[in-house]
């Protein structure tokens, strides 16, 4: 009988943050759990990371971690963000799916963590065994589009009934995230089902990019300033002047 990815061995990543800016924003938590198979128990690595710059009181509100927290048990960022890399390209290497909700936040803000600390980049670190990559919100919106309502983890969880205990937990949603996946795989199997990790991996890119473009347009007759970026799992670094940086960290000059 056939393996449908969703039922097969699944990671899952999640951070916690000092803001919502992946450009300058920093990791205070993060964990990756793995299941090898669905009602298996999750085996769950999690990291606390001292940022180098003060905790607003919004993020410490969301989920909890303070200054004297991360300074007295936290650990050193540039050895927490190689460590987390690390451990994501364990997972390319083994061709296990991650499940990473928004994926475009929390990978972008690693990259950018990698650079900052460490003067490489995830793809880097990586290598040639890409992460392959399922997003519950941009999988969500393609096989339920029409829904009304917010998409936010929570949401998904009550969507689909899967438990969240501890939200805003990198270890907690991590483990939500995956099992939200591993149903809405199961609930659609026509839609999702006969794709591999691989497929689904780039069929994703287009989906977020089209839903992207949906939600620019939307907000073009409002006539909101939002730009939404159309790239997915993570965003491109781009130098000062606005242009992307290419593999070598350098700026591609415009032809």
């Amino acid at each position: 009988m056939q393996q449908h990815w969703f039922t097969g061995p699944l990671a899952s990543f999640d951070t916690e943050t000092t803001g919502v800016d992946v450009e300058t924003d920093r990791i205070v938590s993060a964990a990756l759990v793995v299941q090898p198979a669905p009602g298996a128990a999750p085996m769950a690595t999690s990291w606390l990371a001292d940022p180098g710059v003060p905790i607003p009181d919004g993020a410490r509100a969301v989920h909890g971690i303070d200054d004297a927290r991360v300074r007295a048990f936290g650990r050193p960022a540039p050895a927490v963000v190689a460590e987390v890399a690390a451990a994501l390209a364990e997972q390319a290497r083994a061709g296990r799916p991650v499940v990473v909700m928004n994926a475009p936040y929390d990978l972008t803000l690693l990259d950018r963590e990698l650079r900052r600390h460490r003067g490489t980049s995830l793809a880097e670190v990586t290598g040639p065994a890409a992460l392959l990559v399922l997003d519950p919100r941009v999988l969500d919106k393609h096989v339920d589009r029409y829904r009304r309502g917010r998409r936010t983890l929570t949401d998904l969880c009550g969507h689909y009934g899967v438990e969240l205990t501890g939200a805003h937990d990198a270890a907690a949603d991590a483990t939500a995230a995956l099992e939200v996946v591993r149903t809405i795989g199961a609930r659609y199997p026509g839609a999702l089902g006969g794709l591999t990790a691989a497929e689904l991996h780039l069929r994703q890119a287009v989906w977020h990019a089209a839903q992207a473009r949906g939600l620019q347009a939307w907000f073009d007759r409002s006539g909101a300033d939002e730009r939404v970026d159309l790239s997915w799992p993570m965003r491109p670094a781009r130098c000062g002047c606005g242009r992307r940086l290419s593999p070598d960290h350098e700026c591609e000059v415009a032809a």
